[in-house]
């Protein structure tokens, strides 16, 4: 079932080269592949869509995969705990790691014509903010995912990683610059609210809120939040209640109480 791998520069681990190397890794994978790094993401890829392209595996990990691995047709390669600290740059504690092919992203319309509950997210950067906006958008109700052209990329390994692997669930539209302008026009034309969510105090208490049937929830980044363009172009500005003492949320936390108030009763659509 396992090929053993002796040594780091063999060239069937190419794909797990520089793993640290945010530049080096745009560079290996462009738009071809990613990477799933752990157990449970991995476990995740195998459930989803995307085509494993190898698997890599620390001999300690080895046991606990077999069951996990037993019909996968891709290459599994076997190495010890050093090896693989050399091949992938860091000590890969996990000791699990997947290469798998991309899904071509939906484009908007194909996207807001097939939901009823979207993430619209503005300039997140931080791959685990990313990672942990997905796995609450996938647990609590939401279709789909929005990302102006300042997100970070959501195939990244951390944001993959830290979405359990949920975000391979999520349809991902990836606006260019010149589309990012009228997506909100786009979304209010077929039938959408967008909620722009923002910590203002003169915002609208999201308690008091009715979910109409078709919502986009709207998230800024870490810090600066939404940009008052954004923020104006909403249907709404909306506010968790949170004590006035408190600046904010990080916008992961935010994501997961927001998405849990507007799918209340949705759950079983």
């Amino acid at each position: 079932m396992y090929e053993r791998v002796e040594s780091a520069g063999d060239p069937r681990l190419v794909d797990y080269r520089e793993l640290k190397d945010a530049t080096a890794r745009r560079r290996i994978e462009g738009d071809e592949f990613f990477i799933a790094e752990g157990p449970v993401a991995i476990e995740r890829l195998l459930a989803s869509r995307h085509r494993v392209r190898s698997i890599l595996l620390s001999e300690q990990k080895a046991a606990r995969m077999t069951t996990t691995l037993a019909d996968v047709e891709a290459p599994v390669y076997l190495v010890d705990r050093s090896l693989l600290h050399e091949i992938v740059g860091f000590d890969l504690h996990r000791g699990a790691i997947a290469a798998a092919d991309r899904l071509p992203h939906p484009d908007l319309d194909a996207l807001i014509t097939s939901t009823h509950r979207l993430a619209v997210l503005e300039g997140l950067n931080d791959p685990e903010n990313l990672g942990a906006v997905a796995r609450s958008a996938r647990a609590l109700g939401i279709d789909g995912l929005v990302l102006d052209p300042t997100c970070i990329d959501p195939y990244t390994r951390r944001t993959v990683r830290v979405s359990m692997g949920e975000i391979l669930f999520l349809p991902t539209c990836r606006l260019s610059p010149g589309d990012w302008p009228e997506a909100l026009d786009r979304l209010h034309a077929v039938g959408f609210e967008t909620w722009a969510l923002t910590p203002s105090a003169d915002a609208v208490d999201i308690w008091t809120l009715d979910p109409p049937e078709r919502l986009a929830v709207l998230l800024g980044a870490e810090g600066p939040g939404l940009s008052g363009r954004t923020r104006r172009a909403a249907s709404r500005q909306v506010r968790l209640p949170i004590r006035a003492d408190v600046d904010s949320l990080n916008v992961g936390a935010a994501a997961a109480v927001a998405f849990a108030l507007v799918d209340r009763g949705e759950s079983g659509r």
